[in-house]
Protein backbone atom coordinates (compact mmCIF):
# COMPACT_ATOMS: atom_id res chain seq x y z
CA UNK A 1 0.00 0.00 0.00
CA UNK A 2 1.47 3.04 -0.82
CA UNK A 3 1.64 6.19 1.14
CA UNK A 4 1.09 9.45 1.17
CA UNK A 5 3.61 12.07 0.99
CA UNK A 6 3.94 14.48 3.94
CA UNK A 7 3.63 18.16 3.23
CA UNK A 8 6.02 20.74 4.88
CA UNK A 9 3.14 21.83 7.66
CA UNK A 10 3.30 18.36 8.89
CA UNK A 11 7.12 17.79 8.95
CA UNK A 12 7.13 21.14 10.64
CA UNK A 13 4.78 20.20 13.37
CA UNK A 14 6.72 16.85 13.66
CA UNK A 15 9.57 19.12 14.91
CA UNK A 16 8.18 20.92 17.10
CA UNK A 17 7.38 23.92 14.30
CA UNK A 18 5.26 26.51 14.59
CA UNK A 19 1.63 24.77 14.30
CA UNK A 20 3.03 22.69 17.28
CA UNK A 21 0.68 23.06 20.74
CA UNK A 22 2.60 25.26 23.06
CA UNK A 23 4.07 23.26 26.20
CA UNK A 24 2.09 24.53 29.65
CA UNK A 25 3.71 26.45 32.39
CA UNK A 26 2.62 25.63 35.75
CA UNK A 27 2.95 28.14 38.21
CA UNK A 28 3.21 27.73 41.67
CA UNK A 29 2.80 30.21 44.81
CA UNK A 30 1.67 30.57 48.24
CA UNK A 31 -1.09 33.56 48.34
CA UNK A 32 -3.42 35.24 50.45
CA UNK A 33 -6.74 34.64 48.85
CA UNK A 34 -9.83 37.74 49.60
CA UNK A 35 -13.24 36.59 50.87
CA UNK A 36 -16.05 37.50 49.00
CA UNK A 37 -16.49 41.32 50.62
CA UNK A 38 -13.24 41.79 50.97
CA UNK A 39 -13.02 41.03 46.89
CA UNK A 40 -16.32 42.89 46.10
CA UNK A 41 -14.41 46.00 47.90
CA UNK A 42 -11.12 45.20 45.35
CA UNK A 43 -13.08 45.62 42.53
CA UNK A 44 -15.20 48.42 43.52
CA UNK A 45 -11.74 50.57 43.89
CA UNK A 46 -10.84 48.72 40.21
CA UNK A 47 -13.73 50.42 38.99
CA UNK A 48 -13.33 53.90 40.58
CA UNK A 49 -9.94 54.23 39.17
CA UNK A 50 -11.32 53.09 36.03
CA UNK A 51 -13.28 55.95 35.90
CA UNK A 52 -10.85 58.41 37.48
CA UNK A 53 -7.96 57.54 35.78
CA UNK A 54 -9.45 57.57 31.67
CA UNK A 55 -6.28 58.23 30.43
CA UNK A 56 -4.20 54.77 31.70
CA UNK A 57 -4.85 52.08 29.19
CA UNK A 58 -4.93 49.31 31.65
CA UNK A 59 -5.83 45.34 30.48
CA UNK A 60 -7.62 44.51 34.45
CA UNK A 61 -7.93 41.59 35.61
CA UNK A 62 -11.27 39.59 36.43
CA UNK A 63 -12.10 40.12 40.31
CA UNK A 64 -11.94 35.99 40.59
CA UNK A 65 -8.01 36.07 40.15
CA UNK A 66 -7.21 38.55 43.46
CA UNK A 67 -4.93 37.71 45.65
CA UNK A 68 -1.81 38.79 47.48
CA UNK A 69 1.35 36.91 46.29
CA UNK A 70 3.28 35.89 49.79
CA UNK A 71 5.99 33.24 48.35
CA UNK A 72 6.38 32.70 44.40
CA UNK A 73 7.56 29.22 43.85
CA UNK A 74 8.37 29.16 40.39
CA UNK A 75 7.28 28.30 37.07
CA UNK A 76 7.70 24.85 35.76
CA UNK A 77 7.01 22.60 32.72
CA UNK A 78 4.80 20.12 34.93
CA UNK A 79 3.06 20.06 38.05
CA UNK A 80 6.33 19.35 40.43
CA UNK A 81 5.19 16.97 43.50
CA UNK A 82 8.43 17.55 45.18
CA UNK A 83 7.88 21.21 45.15
CA UNK A 84 4.34 20.74 46.51
CA UNK A 85 4.95 18.35 49.02
CA UNK A 86 8.07 21.04 50.50
CA UNK A 87 5.94 23.60 50.35
CA UNK A 88 3.03 21.92 52.31
CA UNK A 89 5.64 20.64 54.53
CA UNK A 90 6.59 24.44 55.27
CA UNK A 91 2.65 25.73 55.52
CA UNK A 92 2.14 22.95 58.28
CA UNK A 93 5.09 23.62 60.23
CA UNK A 94 3.89 27.90 59.60
CA UNK A 95 2.99 29.38 63.11
CA UNK A 96 1.42 32.47 62.12
CA UNK A 97 -1.51 35.34 63.22
CA UNK A 98 -4.79 36.37 61.42
CA UNK A 99 -4.41 40.68 60.70
CA UNK A 100 -6.23 43.50 59.63
CA UNK A 101 -4.71 44.70 56.21
CA UNK A 102 -5.99 47.82 54.86
CA UNK A 103 -4.91 48.74 51.05
CA UNK A 104 -5.29 52.47 50.68
CA UNK A 105 -2.46 53.32 48.01
CA UNK A 106 -2.95 52.77 43.89
CA UNK A 107 0.37 52.86 42.26
CA UNK A 108 2.30 51.14 39.21
CA UNK A 109 5.57 49.14 39.53
CA UNK A 110 8.11 49.64 36.72
CA UNK A 111 7.57 46.74 34.29
CA UNK A 112 7.18 45.50 30.21
CA UNK A 113 3.67 45.49 31.36
CA UNK A 114 3.67 47.82 34.49
CA UNK A 115 1.07 45.82 37.23
CA UNK A 116 -1.15 48.31 38.60
CA UNK A 117 -1.19 47.22 42.16
CA UNK A 118 -3.61 47.63 45.63
CA UNK A 119 -0.89 48.32 48.61
CA UNK A 120 -1.17 49.64 52.28
CA UNK A 121 0.38 52.65 53.55
CA UNK A 122 1.58 50.56 56.40
CA UNK A 123 2.01 47.04 56.61
CA UNK A 124 0.91 45.09 59.33
CA UNK A 125 3.72 43.79 61.90
CA UNK A 126 1.93 40.11 61.60
CA UNK A 127 2.26 40.49 57.79
CA UNK A 128 5.74 41.45 57.45
CA UNK A 129 6.32 38.01 59.95
CA UNK A 130 4.20 35.97 58.15
CA UNK A 131 6.42 36.21 55.01
CA UNK A 132 9.57 35.96 57.12
CA UNK A 133 8.12 32.86 58.67
CA UNK A 134 6.91 30.70 55.67
CA UNK A 135 10.43 31.90 53.98
CA UNK A 136 12.44 30.08 56.56
CA UNK A 137 10.10 27.30 56.39
CA UNK A 138 10.36 26.97 53.14
CA UNK A 139 14.31 27.15 53.00
CA UNK A 140 14.31 24.77 55.45
CA UNK A 141 11.77 22.00 53.22
CA UNK A 142 14.46 23.10 50.13
CA UNK A 143 12.35 25.00 48.13
CA UNK A 144 14.49 28.51 48.87
CA UNK A 145 15.33 28.65 45.29
CA UNK A 146 12.63 31.00 43.61
CA UNK A 147 11.95 33.58 46.62
CA UNK A 148 12.57 37.32 46.83
CA UNK A 149 14.74 38.53 49.76
CA UNK A 150 12.56 41.94 50.22
CA UNK A 151 8.22 42.07 50.41
CA UNK A 152 6.16 44.90 49.08
CA UNK A 153 2.38 43.28 49.56
CA UNK A 154 0.34 43.86 47.27
CA UNK A 155 -2.59 42.90 45.23
CA UNK A 156 -2.55 43.38 41.61
CA UNK A 157 -5.76 44.70 39.82
CA UNK A 158 -4.52 45.04 35.95
CA UNK A 159 -1.73 45.52 33.88
CA UNK A 160 -0.77 49.26 31.92
CA UNK A 161 -0.41 49.17 28.24
CA UNK A 162 0.34 52.92 28.62
CA UNK A 163 0.85 55.61 31.32
CA UNK A 164 2.00 55.13 34.86
CA UNK A 165 0.19 55.98 38.26
CA UNK A 166 1.46 57.72 40.67
CA UNK A 167 1.30 56.59 44.55
CA UNK A 168 -3.10 57.70 44.76
CA UNK A 169 -4.30 57.33 47.76
CA UNK A 170 -8.13 55.37 47.58
CA UNK A 171 -10.90 54.71 49.88
CA UNK A 172 -9.67 51.93 52.07
CA UNK A 173 -10.09 48.13 51.61
CA UNK A 174 -10.50 46.50 54.88
CA UNK A 175 -9.28 43.26 54.87
CA UNK A 176 -9.22 40.39 57.83
CA UNK A 177 -6.72 38.00 57.00
CA UNK A 178 -7.62 34.79 58.05
CA UNK A 179 -5.97 32.41 55.79
CA UNK A 180 -2.93 31.61 53.61
CA UNK A 181 -3.40 28.99 50.82
CA UNK A 182 -0.91 27.49 48.06
CA UNK A 183 -2.43 27.51 44.38
CA UNK A 184 -1.57 26.33 41.26
CA UNK A 185 -1.98 28.01 38.34
CA UNK A 186 -1.34 27.30 34.55
CA UNK A 187 -0.20 30.20 32.87
CA UNK A 188 -2.88 31.76 30.13
CA UNK A 189 -5.62 30.06 31.96
CA UNK A 190 -8.23 31.77 33.78
CA UNK A 191 -8.76 29.53 37.17
CA UNK A 192 -6.65 29.24 39.95
CA UNK A 193 -6.27 25.22 41.65
CA UNK A 194 -5.88 25.92 45.28
CA UNK A 195 -3.96 22.70 46.99
CA UNK A 196 -3.99 23.57 50.32
CA UNK A 197 -5.57 26.08 52.65
CA UNK A 198 -3.80 27.03 56.39
CA UNK A 199 -6.11 29.17 59.03
CA UNK A 200 -4.31 31.60 60.76
CA UNK A 201 -3.95 31.70 64.57
CA UNK A 202 -6.59 34.31 66.45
Amino acid sequence: MSSRPTSDAQQLDLLGGASSTPAEVHRLFFALMPDEVTRNSLSRTADALKAGHAALRVRWIAPARYHATVHFLGDHPMLRQDVIQGAKAAGDALVASSFDWSLDLASTFRGREPPLILRGSIVPDALQQLWQNLRERLIRAGQGAQMERTFTPHVTLGYSRGGMLEPTPVEPVRWRVERLALIHSVVGQKDYEVLQRWDLGG
